[in-house]
């Protein structure tokens, strides 16, 4: 069986639920870049690729970037017309107490018992980071904002995250509450990719409420560096943080970083990550669409195997000028059994660069394959009972 080109990309490693040798690149080079931040990382919005990464899956406080999730519950309401943008919530005694003006933190300064559409609650979430119309949102949604958590951690499972829990919709320091700078990458890329009719808002500079007219917290829109999302985050324990979004380079960017001391520091950092991501790679074109990656063993089958295939053109960002150390498995739970149906999703393609996984994409069975003959049946079974598999 030929395996794939390995100038295009990588040596495939197949993995059933049974382990195989490992086969690796060499490694060329190592990334030159540093951050004082503690937690980062750079993801291509496209491919889903992680450019750079620092303790990316460790769980940490998330701040106000758990904002991302409020808004992407929001969102999702909004575009299944669950909600509208025009109908409006009460501000309660807890929302105006907890998240407004006497609590210290950001507010857009809405007054107890008043009246807010669900535009201007998200204006003053994403442009003013309020607290208390973060509330509002989820009390208005929910009933309560401890219902609300139920639905953003039902919303994160969807998505994909893997190392976050939600208990508020404001990011206020909680125990229980956590995020890696993984998944908020994830959050971010979902929102941009499913809900473009509201992500200009993101870059909106000013919003004004009840005679109070405050700036954009993200201050990378001004910067010059193609930037035009999405959240900032703070808290005394936790540091300062970003989930930015950029079309530098001509292509889009997702950077996070977090756990910096100071705003000027949170800036710096957020912009030399973007900076060296969007000049320090260059595009890699693994698979076309409908290519064959690998093959899959089909137990009982009348093929021995199918080929598996992306969902459409499967792509990298590498470091320019070489191949790093690149890794691929193509993992599926085996045995995999007859009928195969031409689109069943059958595996994952792993992407790992020293030994960090960089990128995931589901595999597709390319054909299709029905029950073999007796004879292959009981041929297969006694492979399989020789090898330990089953």
């Amino acid at each position: 069986m030929k395996p794939p080109n390995l100038l295009k990309l990588l040596v495939i490693l197949m993995v059933g639920n049974f382990a195989l040798g490992v086969s690796v690149i060499p490694s060329l080079a190592q990334l030159d870049f540093t951050t004082k931040a503690r937690f980062a990382v750079l993801m291509d919005y496209e491919s889903g690729t992680i450019l750079y990464q620092k303790e990316a899956d460790e769980p940490m406080e998330p701040a106000s970037m758990a904002k991302l999730m409020t808004l992407a519950v929001v969102f999702d309401m909004l575009k299944s017309g669950r909600l509208s943008l025009e109908d409006e919530f009460f501000i309660s005694e807890r929302a105006w107490r907890e998240g407004g003006a006497a609590s210290g933190g950001s507010t857009m300064f809405a007054e107890l018992g008043s009246k807010v559409s669900v535009d201007n609650l998200v204006h003053s979430v994403i442009i003013q980071s309020g607290n208390d119309a973060s509330m509002a949102l989820a009390e208005g949604i929910a009933g309560s904002e401890d219902t609300f958590a139920l639905i953003m951690n039902d919303m994160a499972d969807e998505i994909g995250l893997t190392h976050s829990h939600f208990t508020n919709s404001t990011g206020l320091p909680d125990p229980d509450q956590y995020a890696s700078a993984r998944d908020l990458a994830l959050i971010a890329q979902y929102i941009i990719r499913e809900f473009p009719e509201y992500y200009d808002i993101f870059s909106v500079p000013r919003f004004e409420w009840n005679g109070i007219n405050q700036s954009n917290r993200n201050v990378l829109l001004d910067d010059g560096i193609g930037v035009d999302g999405l959240k900032t985050g703070h808290t005394e324990a936790a540091g300062y943080g970003i989930v930015a979004s950029t079309t530098e380079g001509g292509r889009r960017l997702i950077a996070v970083i977090h756990g910096l001391e100071s705003l000027e520091e949170r800036a710096e950092e957020a912009r030399k990550l973007i900076t060296w991501g969007s000049r320090a790679f260059e595009l890699v074109n693994a698979f076309a669409d409908g290519e064959i990656v690998g093959y899959a063993d089909v137990y009982g089958g009348e093929e021995p195997n199918v080929g598996l295939v992306g969902e459409s053109e499967l792509t990298l960002y590498l470091p320019r000028g070489g191949r790093r150390c690149l890794r691929g498995e193509i993992a599926y739970q085996a045995p995999i059994l007859p009928p195969v149906v031409e689109g069943d999703r059958l595996a994952e393609l792993r992407v790992y660069c020293d030994e960090q996984l960089i990128q995931s994409a589901p595999l597709y069975a390319a054909g299709s394959v029905e029950q073999g003959s007796l004879t292959r049946r009981s041929l297969d079974a006694l492979k399989e009972l020789a090898l330990g598999w089953i």
